[in-house]
């Protein structure tokens, strides 16, 4: 029977591998692959790029919230489907997979112009990991552990780790992570900066949406032009980061929502944005 549900490599419809659904101006990108401890072929890959690219451009989705089912939140890349070369393997096969792959999946959460939130229900490994921490806030439940997998198999950790762990954790902290591949549970993960909030496993759905809702609710476009300057600031000198900041504040200014905050201020009242 002929059908326009795009497929997975194994047949399986990528609409339920990769749950979405919309409420209350939040997207909620859910991995449902719980046998496979939510392993991302390259296909569910290119589905969660695409909600993500789908909820910059859609003024409705005002936060993005990326969780999943079962015990693991991500067991990392399952490479089921990658586009290799048939035959030898050609010099920068491996390259192009990474920067086509796991590369674009972490720089879409980071490029989304729309808060995102991960809400890490079990074990995140590997790329799931980074995909976790690439997040702009990150929950996780008490059950939740993250490895860098990579060295106990003798890889060099793609996916972003070397430029986000860092950032998180400091370099000497990124090293022991990456050349021990330690389980680092989510009291520890939250010690170490590489979480916002552990909290028990019931109440991770909820507390999700509690921090997805409220982020809706916000100034969106200036949540996302403070995106943009966070993720910057580590790349640029203080001249480029002042005159970064400066010309964000300009183009906010001209939002509704900058307007109804100062307004809103000078009147006394609750703000009321509109994500506009």
């Amino acid at each position: 029977m002929a059908t326009d549900t795009p497929l997975d490599d194994a047949g399986e419809s990528l609409d339920s591998l990769i749950r979405h659904t919309t409420d209350n101006n939040v997207s909620w990108i859910t991995l449902n692959r719980p046998a496979a401890m939510n392993a991302l072929t390259w296909p569910q890959r290119d589905r969660v790029i695409s909600l993500l690219a789908a909820a910059s451009a859609d003024p409705a989705v005002r936060a993005v919230v990326v969780t999943a089912t079962g015990k693991g939140f991500c067991a990392g890349a399952d490479l089921r489907g990658a586009p290799t070369s048939s035959g030898e393997r050609v010099a920068g096969d491996v390259a192009r997979t990474i920067r086509l792959g796991a590369q674009r999946l972490i720089s879409a959460v980071l490029d989304c112009e729309k808060p995102v939130l991960a809400a890490v229900n079990g074990t995140a490994a590997g790329i799931g990991a980074h995909l976790a921490f690439a997040c702009d806030l990150v929950l996780a439940a008490e059950s939740a552990r993250f490895i860098e997998v990579f060295v106990r198999r003798g890889l060099v950790p793609d996916g972003g780790g070397a430029y986000l762990l860092p950032r998180l954790v400091g370099p000497q902290r990124a090293k022991e992570l990456m050349f021990f591949g330690d389980s680092v549970p989510a009291a520890e993960a939250e010690r170490l900066g590489l979480v916002n909030r552990v909290v028990p496993d019931a109440e991770l759905a909820a507390t999700a949406r509690a921090w997805a809702e409220r982020l809706a609710a916000g100034p969106t476009r200036s949540i996302a032009l403070a995106k943009q300057l966070v993720n910057a600031s580590l790349d640029v000198d203080r001249t480029t980061s002042f005159a970064a900041e400066a010309a964000a504040q300009e183009i906010n200014m001209t939002t509704a929502d900058a307007n109804e905050g100062v307004a809103s201020f000078v009147e006394r009242r609750t703000p009321k944005y509109r994500g506009l």
